[in-house]
């Protein structure tokens, strides 16, 4: 089997498939990040049966955590096959943070956290800023500390989808993008390698300073969500909650008591971005 090794935040993961092209694509994807000596998760890329490993190839989402009912892959999308195994062992063996289905930002040691819907925008709001003097801190997973409140960066490329990725290919270097994935299960999807900046500076956390629930799609607007309505979304956008039990009821209500909330609507980038910077620079 090949195998390709890479630290993301304080995650190390082992990645192994049968198909070589995976790992190379992946090598290629992570070229910026180190090799961890020991890692915590397991990921396979294996075929769903010895005939399905050369004719029609399909690729089955294993690893120390699996998801039984998990649909295989066409080998053209092990891509995202490696990405979602990469999810799932975080979402279900991962304890030492809360885990936020959200993206995050940092200026001036403040991160915005972004949350919502898939296709609320999050992942591209993220992309864009990381490349206009924000620091990129992840599109999938935000790990909050249990004891500090602190958000701990987890910089994966980031996964652009449909229309995203011709918005993100007139900005940013052609050498910065793996492969197009087309006709997924989510659409076309390509991956962005985040800036430089952002890998090297993984290790160092920053203190939530906003939350933003974004919508795509309707007219500019901002709105203020009350605490319970957070409350009860983060509940559902975190994976760990209910393991971690009182450790997680309490970074939760600390995070919701702490940081102020705003739902944005927004109908193309440049609203997003207008919106974004008017909400951080009123908390000066």
């Amino acid at each position: 089997m090949h195998e390709f090794r890479v630290q993301v935040g304080p995650a190390g993961f082992r990645i192994g498939s049968l198909w070589e092209g995976p790992i190379r694509t992946l090598e290629e994807l992570y070229r910026d990040y180190p090799t961890p000596t020991i890692t915590d998760y397991s990921v396979r890329l294996e075929a769903v049966s010895f005939l399905r490993r050369f004719i029609r190839p399909s690729v089955a989402i294993n690893g120390d955590y699996m998801l039984p009912d998990a649909a295989p892959l066409p080998l053209a999308h092990a891509l995202l096959a490696a990405e979602m195994a990469m999810n799932v062992q975080m979402a279900l063996g991962w304890r030492r943070h809360l885990l936020l289905h959200a993206s995050a930002v940092e200026k001036d040691g403040k991160a915005l956290i972004m949350t919502g819907e898939s296709g609320s925008g999050k992942s591209t709001l993220s992309a864009m800023l990381g490349h206009m003097g924000w620091r990129f801190m992840g599109d999938e997973f935000v790990l909050l500390d249990l004891v500090t409140g602190e958000a701990m960066p987890f910089p994966r490329p980031i996964s652009l989808k449909n229309d995203a990725i011709a918005a993100m290919q007139a900005q940013v270097a052609a050498d910065r993008f793996g492969p197009r994935m087309r006709g997924t299960p989510k659409g076309d999807i390509r991956h962005l390698v985040p800036p430089y900046k952002a890998v090297q500076s993984m290790g160092v956390p920053a203190r939530p300073a906003l939350l933003l629930f974004p919508s795509f799609g309707f007219d500019a607007a901002v709105r203020p969500v009350a605490p319970s309505e957070v409350f009860a979304r983060l509940t559902q956008a975190s994976t760990n909650y209910v393991a971690l039990g009182e450790a997680g009821f309490h970074a939760l209500t600390g995070l919701v008591k702490d940081v102020p909330a705003r739902a944005i609507d927004y109908r193309n980038g440049d609203e997003a971005l207008a919106l974004v910077n008017q909400l951080w620079d009123a908390l000066a």
